[in-house]
């Protein structure tokens, strides 16, 4: 049996088990049975499509996941990166066939952790468990990254705007580590907004998924203002349409950074769904009129619906007017999730600052309005909390004279 700090740590997971065959089915409940007898574990008695899937994650999912390779070894290896897709943190552990050294690096090269080769044997499993639980133990004490991604309930939001601002405002606060992070494989703005240009996008990091590292990484963004930005490609192509797994980008940014900011293009679809749900908080930003307060409607039930937890969502309401739109008093009786936060319109200084390619002044409504959203989302660190954000005049005027970072192939 394993150990029983590794049982604590496996007393908190849901496990599943895909097999189509009975036997090995019953062959591996009755290790659970034995090991881990307060671990429940979901029997799937066939491969499930792709929209089944999210069934698996999710907060209250499985985050352990039991494969078996032997009835359809072709059927399996395919459902891999199509699991890890829909939950980037779950653990697959394949069942394999005795003798068959190709199956483990197969299944390895497509995302699983683990393996089991039968006949199955009780020390294989515990230990399987016991390293299993050692890497996630693992991954949470690395891992201290607030990931916040903010993402538009349709076009013209200005969610873009708001994911820079904050990324900004976190920088003020006093924290050092920071991505910024543009998401939107399609219509991503980023770089037109914060005037960046660089020769990588993210496509960079999910094209080097064999040997990506930090000093790779770091190559890939680009530094703006002390705050690392990684930007979307330039030219859109099909194949970014079929983007699913964000899994890559995740694990480094969990690793590298304190915060950590998703522009999304919108909530649907695996990619954002894989993003959304290993957040810590998701942004549904809208405006106060009638058709984005039901696409924001109908975002928050999609959320809901794929197993993005109710209580991180978080309602922004965007360009708030008392004379426009609908008002805050209407909306908080009609709409669900409640409203976190409101943003004041301020068109004139929004559109100033974009043309310099700058964040909003702290000091006008908008950009106290963005200060108390970040507080908000996560507290300041301790030693600089409460403490006067100054910033120096010889910064400012040589933010005045900034040009575009551009960086040149060869770097990465």
């Amino acid at each position: 049996m394993p150990r029983p700090e590794i049982t604590a740590i496996a007393s908190k997971w849901k496990a599943a088990l895909i097999s189509p065959n009975r036997m090995i089915s019953s062959e591996i409940m009755q290790f659970f049975a034995l090991g881990l007898p307060t671990t429940p574990v979901l029997e799937i008695q066939s491969y499930p499509g792709k929209q089944a899937l999210p069934e698996l994650g999710g907060e209250q999912g499985a985050n352990i996941c039991f494969l078996d390779m032997i009835t359809d070894e072709a059927a399996a290896l395919a459902l891999i990166p199509d699991i890890i897709a829909a939950q980037p943190l779950m653990k697959v552990v394949v069942l394999l066939p005795p003798d068959y050294p190709d199956g483990i690096l197969k299944a390895v090269r497509q995302g699983a952790v683990e393996f089991l080769v039968r006949p199955f044997d009780p020390d294989a499993f515990d230990h399987v468990v016991e390293r299993i639980a050692n890497l996630q133990r693992s991954e949470r004490a690395n891992s201290s990254a607030k990931i916040i991604s903010v993402v538009p309930v349709k076009g013209a939001c200005g969610s873009t705007t708001i994911a820079s601002n904050l990324a900004r405002h976190f920088k003020r606060a006093g924290f050092e580590k920071i991505l910024l992070a543009d998401l939107d494989p399609l219509t991503g703005t980023l770089s037109f907004l914060l005037k960046l240009k660089s020769n990588y996008s993210f496509t960079d990091v999910l094209s080097r998924s064999s040997g990506l590292d930090a000093g790779m990484w770091r190559n890939i963004v680009t530094n703006n203002n002390g705050i690392d930005v990684l930007l979307s490609p330039e030219l859109a192509s099909q194949a970014l349409q079929e983007l699913k797994d964000a899994s890559l980008i995740l694990e480094f940014a969990r690793a590298e950074y304190q915060i950590v900011i998703f522009d999304l293009g919108n909530v649907y679809g695996a990619w954002n769904l894989s993003l959304t749900r290993n957040s810590d908080q998701v942004l549904l930003v809208t405006t106060n009129e009638l058709p984005s307060l039901q696409a924001a409607q109908r975002a928050a039930d999609y959320l809901e619906s794929n197993h993005i937890a109710a209580s991180k969502i978080r309602l922004v309401v965007n360009r708030y007017s008392k004379d426009h739109g609908v008002s805050r008093e209407v909306i908080e009786s009609a709409l669900r999730p409640e409203i976190f936060h409101v943003l004041p319109s301020d068109y004139e200084g929004i559109q100033k600052a974009l043309m310099e390619g700058k964040a909003s002044s702290p000091s006008t409504a908008f950009g106290k309005a963005v200060t108390q959203l970040g507080d908000l989302l996560v507290p300041r660190p301790k030693s600089v909390a409460g403490a006067p954000q100054r910033t120096s005049a010889i910064s400012t005027l040589l933010s005045m004279f900034s040009k575009p970072t551009v960086k040149h192939a060869g770097n990465a």
